[in-house]
C-alpha cells in the first residue's frame, strides 16, 4: 500500500493578510487606532514611539493603500487625522485574540 503525500498550499488571502499585519509596526498602528480612535500623526508617533517618523509615514501610506485606514484633513485644520476604515475596524476581534494570546504566553519580564 502506497501513501500519497498531500502538498500544503498556502492560502493567497492569508498570505496577503499576514504580509500586511506581519510588517513591523502595522499591528501596533492598527491597535492604537482600534483602542484610542482617530489620531493625528504626532499622537500616533508618540504612541508607537520606537518607530521613526519616516517609517511611520511609509506604514500609514501602506495601510491607506490597503484600505485599512483613511487620512482625513478637516476644514478647520491643516493636519490630517488617521482613522480606521470599516475594513480596519473589522480587525478588532483578531487584535483582541492576539492580546489574549500574548497575556497567556508572555510575562512583562519576557518583553524587556
Amino acid at each position: 500500500m502506497q501513501k500519497t503525500v498531500e502538498t500544503y498550499v498556502q492560502c493567497p488571502r492569508f498570505e496577503k493578510t499576514f504580509g500586511i499585519l506581519g510588517r513591523k509596526w502595522n499591528g501596533l498602528i492598527i491597535d492604537v487606532l482600534l483602542t484610542e480612535g482617530p489620531q493625528r500623526f504626532r499622537d500616533l508617533a508618540n504612541k508607537v514611539d520606537k518607530c521613526s517618523d519616516r517609517v511611520l509615514v511609509e506604514r500609514l501610506k501602506e495601510l491607506e493603500e490597503e484600505g485599512l485606514l483613511e487620512r482625513v484633513i478637516y476644514e478647520d485644520s491643516c493636519r490630517p487625522v488617521y482613522s480606521l476604515t470599516e475594513r480596519g475596524e473589522d480587525l478588532h476581534c483578531v487584535m483582541s485574540e492576539l492580546h489574549d494570546w500574548a497575556k497567556k504566553w508572555y510575562t512583562l519580564d519576557d518583553c524587556k
